[in-house]
């Protein structure tokens, strides 16, 4: 059971758990009542498709030879020989099933409209690692974790609980959008000798450690100063700087990214990053209540 556990990547749910509830959050702001059971199966579909898509990842990393014993970007079941590759597969296809029925159930509380979110969440988690496409593997995985992890998701868990379609939630999403993109970067900007050597391309590859450490950095504060415009815009209320009290972690965090690059060094950064955007996104989501 521990080891099923391990191969879901719990440390990662943050990306799933944040914008689900910033999304919820905004919905009380702009006036509607919050409905608790919407948000418990929101959240509760958001972090199976999100189990579904570590473990269909871990699949074929292993399978294409991304993953080894010597790197650390994997839950290491498959590696570790504790799992085989097809239970790691089907497991990951019986969540995204599950995952869709649960977005179907919410479709029919909502609105059927919010099918198009599940969809993209589906196709975006599957092809994320899954071929033909392995968005990943072409540099594109910042681009879509982005857009799929921030605007798309607080603005479906926005719909669920209001049934409209609005712009705010999509535009306030965006400092969770770069803390949820900077927790796969630096998994990537870690394993830049380990991708590069299995012959992907990641953005990090592409920058390469000097840049890639800087575009880092970028995407760590940028979650920080997108708050001000979106504050001076009245998409967010003055409470909304409450979230600036997890400033410490973001600095002691940067603090990696400085010197002497190394793959050891950097071994827990994508951890790091993930606890910096629950604590940060759980500050906006509180502070976004409100009016």
């Amino acid at each position: 059971m521990m080891t099923w556990f391990m191969a879901l990547r719990p440390f990662s749910w943050t990306a799933s758990l944040v914008p689900v509830l910033l999304g919820a959050s905004l919905a009380v702001r702009a006036g509607f009542a919050l409905d608790l059971f919407r948000l418990l199966l929101t959240l509760v579909a958001s972090v199976i498709l999100q189990s579904a898509t570590n473990l269909v990842s871990d699949y074929f990393d292993f399978r294409k030879g991304v993953d080894s014993l010597a790197s650390y970007g994997s839950s290491r079941v498959l590696v570790g020989g504790q799992l085989k590759p097809r239970q790691v597969f089907w497991a990951g296809v019986f969540l995204f099933t599950l995952g869709s029925l649960l977005g179907v159930w919410l479709g029919y509380l909502a609105g059927w409209e919010l099918l198009y979110f599940g969809l993209a969440a589906l196709l975006g988690g599957y092809f994320y690692c899954g071929d033909p496409f392995g968005y990943k593997y072409r540099a594109l995985g910042e681009a879509l974790v982005f857009i799929l992890m921030g605007p798309l998701m607080v603005g479906g868990s926005y719909y669920v609980q209001t049934g409209h379609i609005d712009l705010t939630p999509f535009v306030a999403a965006l400092p969770v959008g770069f803390l949820v993109t900077a927790i796969l970067y630096a998994n990537n900007l870690r394993d830049i000798a380990d991708d590069s050597q299995a012959g992907i391309r990641t953005l990090a590859i592409l920058l390469g450690p000097e840049r890639g450490r800087r575009l880092m950095r970028i995407l760590v504060f940028g979650s920080y100063l997108s708050l001000f415009p979106l504050w001076a815009g009245g998409l967010l209320p003055w409470t909304t700087f409450l979230a600036l009290a997890s400033l410490p972690l973001a600095l002691r965090l940067a603090d990696l990214f400085r010197g002497e690059y190394s793959k050891g060094k950097l071994a827990t950064a994508d951890v790091r990053t993930a606890q910096l955007h629950l604590i940060f996104g759980l500050l906006l989501s509180l502070t976004a209540f409100v009016r």
